[in-house]
């Protein structure tokens, strides 16, 4: 296996921008997006721009976008069109949450095979609960059972490390690393702007209160 090479799930979020920043530590980065947007939509979602932004930060060996229409009604992510609860004391269980995701695993495995990559990133952040982190490692480890043992890939791992933070370590963590910040996307809506009150915006003011830090992202607005 090429053991330089490392698939990334990018969502152009702060987590995925953390998990990337991470992963260039150790091997050189290919960026997967899983674009979300019905077909025909015309206007790209603000998370696949923060995306485009990380790649031109990044420079990464190899990216690709992948067309997952298919899935828009069951993302949560920002700029996903989900339908979960704009109430920020809604908490998705972690079971479900990681189902999810299998699909978007399954197509980073495929091009880690194809690479023959060494690992598979994710920016999945269930916190330090104990119950929701022992479901989300026992989900994790499955993966790379099914990966390692029935598929032969007995060097390919799914790396998760931020899987134990909570989102103010994830952004300290984020400034350690030079991940770029200010090339992430956090809000609910597609407007040029964030809105700054719902949800996705509310999580990352709290999270740079809670870390100490400036959103650089406000930074550069307010120049």
């Amino acid at each position: 296996m090429a053991k330089d090479l490392a698939i990334i799930l990018n969502n152009g979020s702060v987590n995925s921008a953390v998990a990337t920043a991470m992963a260039v530590q150790k091997y050189r980065p290919i960026l997967i997006h899983c674009d979300f947007s019905p077909p025909g939509n015309g206007t790209p979602a603000r998370s696949k721009n923060a995306y485009d932004q990380q790649v031109a930060f990044f420079k990464p060996y190899r990216e690709h976008t992948l067309s997952m229409p298919f899935l828009a009604p069951f993302v949560t992510t920002p700029g996903g069109g989900g339908a979960q609860s704009a109430d920020p004391r809604h908490v998705t269980p972690v079971g479900p949450a990681m189902v999810d995701l299998l699909p978007l695993v399954a197509s980073a495995v495929r091009f880690a095979v194809h690479y023959q990559a060494t690992a598979v990133y994710l920016g999945t952040c269930v916190g330090p609960n104990t119950e929701e982190l022992a479901q989300a490692t026992e989900y994790v480890q499955v993966w790379n059972d099914l990966i390692q043992v029935p598929c032969g890939q007995t060097e390919l791992t799914v790396e998760t490390p931020l899987l134990e933070l909570e989102p103010w370590q994830v952004v300290d963590v984020g400034f350690q690393t030079g991940a770029p910040l200010e090339r992430t996307w956090s809000c609910f809506e597609q407007a040029g702007e964030p809105c700054w009150a719902c949800r996705g915006c509310r999580a990352r003011d709290a999270a740079f209160q809670q870390a100490a830090k400036a959103d650089p992202l406000r930074v550069v607005k307010k120049i």
